[in-house]
């Protein structure tokens, strides 16, 4: 590693107030981080750390998106189908990304943290900032003050402030 720095800090511009959208999401920036700190320029130890880690990383986003998509369903989010589909679209890239480095390719970790970099911030300040807003005006405020989303299946989803992002 060369590197000792961040690709992305995290902010109050990205938090959503759910604290485990917030959590998972601070996750994503970390795991970009990581990704960007493993950054050498040797081809083989980059391919090694990638290896060892891509598994990791595509299951945390898969349960992210599974997270996020299960609190718009329940809250009836009008754009739910079209934020699904932005999922998709971005498994699809990066299940593209995985096969060309399946195969044998030279894949620059540099580039791929990069294209991590750029999805991660634009679809959470822009994408995810649509249901942000839904969110609060859906929950519940209850007794002790905080903000609630019950969800379809019975559980419960706190907002972490009453004034998260802004919104």
């Amino acid at each position: 590693m060369y590197n000792n720095s961040n690709l992305i800090d995290w902010s109050k511009t990205l938090t959503c107030g759910i604290k485990v959208i917030d959590e998972q999401h601070k996750g994503l920036v970390d795991l970009v981080n990581e990704m960007f700190n493993h950054v050498t320029g040797d081809e083989d130890q980059e391919r090694k750390y990638l290896n060892r880690v891509i598994d990791e990383a595509v299951n945390y986003i898969k349960v992210h998106f599974a997270t996020e998509e299960k609190i718009m369903n329940s809250s009836k989010f009008s754009g739910y189908i079209e934020h699904k589909e932005e999922h998709k679209k971005f498994i699809l890239t990066v299940a593209e990304h995985i096969e060309y480095f399946n195969t044998g390719k030279r894949v620059s970790l540099m580039s791929f943290s990069k294209f991590l970099k750029e999805w991660v911030l634009s679809h959470i300040a822009i994408v995810d900032r649509k249901y942000f807003t839904h969110f609060k005006e859906v929950a519940t405020r209850k007794a002790d003050g905080s903000l609630s989303i019950s969800l379809s299946d019975g559980e419960e989803v706190l907002y972490s402030s009453a004034n998260p992002g802004g919104i």
